[in-house]
Formats: C-alpha cells, sequence, structure tokens
C-alpha cells in the first residue's frame, strides 16, 4: 500500500504519490508529539523544576536545529530532483554531502554549547530552582548532537527518493528508543545510573544515534531506495555550496519564527501572567497535533515537486502543488471547525487543572486559532512547491514578512499603555493595551495573511515561468 517509486511520482496520480509518501511522515510526527509528551510525563514526577528545565531547552533546541536545516533541506531536494532526473550518482553524492555538512555544523554547535550551557539558560532567565536542571539537559543533549544530526538529515535523503516509509522507520526506531531508555535513565531502574533531568536528555540522543546506525547501515547496503559505497565519498566544494545555497534560506525562516515566537511568549508573560502564558501554551500544542498533517504533506509535496521537476515535468510540479493545497487547507479547515465547537471540552482534556482565567484564555485562544487554521495548510504546501524549486530564499521572506512584519507588530498593540519590554537585546515598542485578543489574533492574522499572500505569489511566479526555470536548472545539475 505505501510502495511507491519514482515513476508513480512522476508519471501516476498526483493525489495518490502525496498521500501515500505524506502518511508515513504524518505517522511519525504525530508519534513525535506523544514522544514529547511521554518526556513531560516521567519527569512530571520529579517536579516543577524538571519539566520547566526541558521546556525552557525547547526553543533553545529549536535554535540550535536551524543551521542543520542546511543539511536536512538541502539533501532533500537535491536527492529529489536526481532521483526524478534518473541521476542515481548525483542523488547519492548529494546525500554524502549532507551528512558530512550535517556532522561538522553538529560538532561544531557542541562544542561551542556544551561547555556554556549554565550561562545560556541563565540567559533566558532561568532561576535557581530550574538553571541546574536546564543546563544539565542542554549538556547532555550535546553530547551526541552530531549523531543527531546525521539522523535527521539520513532521513531526508530517504524522503527525498520518495521512501517516506523507511525514514518512518528510522524515526520509529529513535521514539522508541527514548520511550523504553526515558524511565530506565531518569530514574535509575536496574542497572542503570539514575540521572535525572539529564537522563531524559541522553535517553533521546541515544534513540537517534541507534536510528542513525541503522540508516547508515541501510545505506551501505542494497536497501532499495538509497545506497552509497566508498566511491560516492569524497567532498565536493561547488556541490558543499549549491547544498548551502538552498537549504541556508530554509534555516533563516526557521530563525525567523523561533526568535519572534521567544518574544511573544515575553510579551504574553507581561499581558497575562501566569493565565496567559497558560493559555497560550495549551493552544500552542493543541495546534501542533492539528498541524501535524500539513507538516507531513509539505515534506512529501517537496519531493513531489522536486522529482517532476528533476523528470522535466514542470506543469506536474506546479499541479501537484496546487492540489497539495487543496487538500491540506481542506484538511485543516475540518480540523478548526471541529475545534470551534468543543474548545471548552479540548481545554479541560488537556489541562484539566487550569485556573478559571487560564481557562477562560485557552478557550478564546483555540477558537481564534481555528478561524486560521485552513491558511496554515495552505501556506506549508505553497512553501513545498517554491522550496521544492529552489525558491527557499522566497520562503524566507515570505517567513520574515510573516514573522516580523505582522504577528510581531500586532502582538506588541498587546502591552499596556506606556510598556515595552525587553528581550533577547530586542527593544519593543510599548503597547496600546489592547490586551491577550491581540496576541490570539496576531497568530491567526499573520497566518491567513501569509497564505494569502503566497498563493498570488505562487500563482504569478508559475505564470512567468518559475517551474519551467526550475526544472531547467535541474536538467542542467
Amino acid at each position: 500500500m505505501l510502495d511507491l517509486d519514482s515513476g508513480d511520482i512522476t508519471e501516476g496520480r498526483l493525489s495518490r504519490a502525496l498521500l501515500v509518501l505524506a502518511a508515513p511522515l504524518v505517522a511519525q510526527n504525530l508519534v513525535q508529539v506523544a514522544n514529547s509528551a511521554a518526556d513531560v510525563f516521567w519527569l512530571g514526577r520529579l517536579g516543577d523544576g524538571a519539566v520547566g528545565a526541558v521546556g525552557l531547552n525547547q526553543p533553545i533546541m529549536a535554535l540550535l536545529f536551524v543551521p542543520l536545516t542546511a543539511a536536512m533541506v538541502g539533501t532533500q531536494v537535491l536527492v529529489s530532483q536526481r532521483v526524478g532526473g534518473e541521476n542515481q550518482s548525483g542523488a547519492r553524492k548529494a546525500v554524502f554531502h549532507g551528512i558530512a555538512l550535517a556532522f561538522v555544523a553538529g560538532l561544531v554547535l557542541a562544542l561551542l554549547v556544551a561547555p556554556t550551557a549554565g550561562p545560556i539558560v541563565r540567559l533566558l532567565g532561568a532561576g535557581p530552582d530550574v538553571a541546574p536542571q536546564a543546563a544539565a539537559y542542554l549538556s547532555t543533549y550535546m553530547l551526541l548532537f552530531p549523531l543527531t544530526s546525521v539522523s535527521d538529515t539520513v532521513e531526508m535523503g530517504f524522503v527525498g527518493a520518495g521512501d517516506s516509509e523507511t525514514a518512518m522507520y528510522l524515526n520509529f526506531l529513535a521514539i522508541g528508543g527514548n520511550l523504553v531508555l526515558d524511565p530506565l535513565l531518569i530514574f535509575g531502574v536496574g542497572p542503570f545510573p539514575e540521572y535525572g533531568v539529564a537522563g531524559a536528555a541522553l535517553a533521546t540522543v541515544l534513540g537517534y544515534t541507534m536510528s542513525m546506525a541503522l540508516g547508515l547501515y541501510w545505506l551501505a547496503g542494497d536497501h532499495g531506495s538509497l545506497s552509497l559505497s566508498l566511491a560516492d565519498a569524497g567532498l565536493d566544494l561547488d556541490e558543499l555550496r549549491e547544498m548551502v545555497d538552498i537549504g541556508l534560506p530554509a534555516g533563516g525562516q526557521r530563525l525567523a519564527a523561533q526568535s519572534v515566537r521567544l518574544v511573544v511568549v515575553a510579551i504574553v508573560t507581561v499581558v497575562g501572567g501566569a493565565a496567559g502564558l497558560a493559555a497560550y501554551t495549551v493552544g500552542a500544542r493543541i495546534a501542533t497535533i492539528a498541524f501535524v498533517p500539513a507538516q507531513g504533506l509539505q515534506q512529501a509535496g517537496q519531493s513531489v515537486v522536486g522529482q517532476n521537476l528533476g523528470a522535466d515535468r514542470p506543469d506536474r510540479a506546479r499541479r501537484a502543488t496546487w492540489l497539495g493545497v487543496g487538500i491540506a487547507a481542506g484538511a485543516l479547515a475540518l480540523i478548526g471547525g471541529v475545534q470551534l465547537l468543543i474548545p471548552e471540552l479540548l481545554t479541560r482534556a488537556f489541562v484539566p487543572d487550569l485556573s478559571e482565567q487560564g481557562r477562560a484564555l485557552s478557550i478564546r485562544y483555540l477558537e481564534i486559532l481555528a478561524y486560521g487554521y485552513w491558511a496554515i495548510g495552505a501556506t506549508y504546501m505553497l512553501l513545498a512547491g517554491l522550496n521544492g524549486a529552489r525558491r527557499t530564499k522566497t520562503s524566507l521572506i515570505v517567513d520574515l514578512v510573516k514573522y516580523w512584519g505582522i504577528r510581531l507588530p500586532i502582538a506588541v498593540l498587546a502591552l499596556p499603555v506606556g510598556v515595552g519590554i525587553g528581550a533577547f537585546g530586542l527593544s519593543v515598542a510599548p503597547g496600546l493595551g489592547w490586551g491577550m485578543a491581540a496576541i490570539f489574533w496576531a497568530v491567526t492574522g499573520s497566518n491567513v495573511a501569509a497564505a494569502l499572500g503566497l498563493a498570488a505569489y505562487f500563482k504569478y511566479a508559475t505564470g512567468e515561468g518559475m517551474m519551467r526555470r526550475a526544472a531547467d536548472v535541474a536538467a542542467a545539475d
């Protein structure tokens, strides 16, 4: 049922190609959400400080993965275009260079971050009850960070080749390893030492290390979709430059989003206090679960678009993008409709012990978020079309406008009149006292504006021959 080869992607039904390629990616994303919940479940037994330590590290981890996005996105796009063009040697070359780039970038980050974990978490405002545990988690996570980086890049190589099923198995191994090791290393069960919060980090990176080992083993053998040999080893600076040129703007996208989210959290803290922060967290977590199908469809879409461009089928690549937009927007609109009907039930099920104020704010946020779900689905797929065509710089500009040009200015209006904040070296101007509703609408408004603007641009750019030019570049590669 999940079997899909390059001919299916470039010649078969596009809807089937998108959905079959996306299904394993959606499954692994859902499992990742469950994995995060399991971490919080076990660490909750150690107290609020342990949970807070992991929560504080989440934005740090998101920022650490920004440089690695160049390797992951660059690998997927190059592999997909070359597989579509039946350039298997070029696809293998891209995978090798992606692995090398990910390992080196991960190693540099590990050497820089691990020794400075304490100052980093204190810079983010960690108090004495959280800082030691947060620093222990971060420094332990960085021990095997280069191998984690390679694991994610290997997965993207298989996805680019149209083999998302293998990527799913690798991800399941990483998460399964973490789920088994979590309680053993946190609490010191049996022969295992008790590491507390650091044990949760160690369980995570050991799981991804196992996934990396299996992925490299499959690449070195005859797994089917991709294989490497010693003949594929050897660094080509032009190949690395091409990969970075494609992938680095995607890293900029991630940086634009995460940096604004950090500032918005600071605004939420000032405006809404504990209740507002709880509501913002509840909305973000529930929304993450809702967005999982769109994220999987985006990854699948990038491979489908890339392979069709590599096969000199630009019209088919364009149609795949719009078809994906319809599927993603429709699916998320349905999810949003359900959320509009039961926001209180979702809030009580997710966090039953919220205060009355926190619950009221959470319900309102879930209602406002639901109006923009369709836009998030559309945006993911339009960005997939651009990324698959190597237009990652355009995707970066879109996210800069979305987060810095729309979301942050609207969120600032929530601040009390005459009150500003400073966050991470950024001074935010005083607001107009519009309260938490301004922050909620800033999120939904920026999502809708991005979808509409991006759809208009994509229609214009494809009318001007963007996909034709992308196919010509892929053919010359």
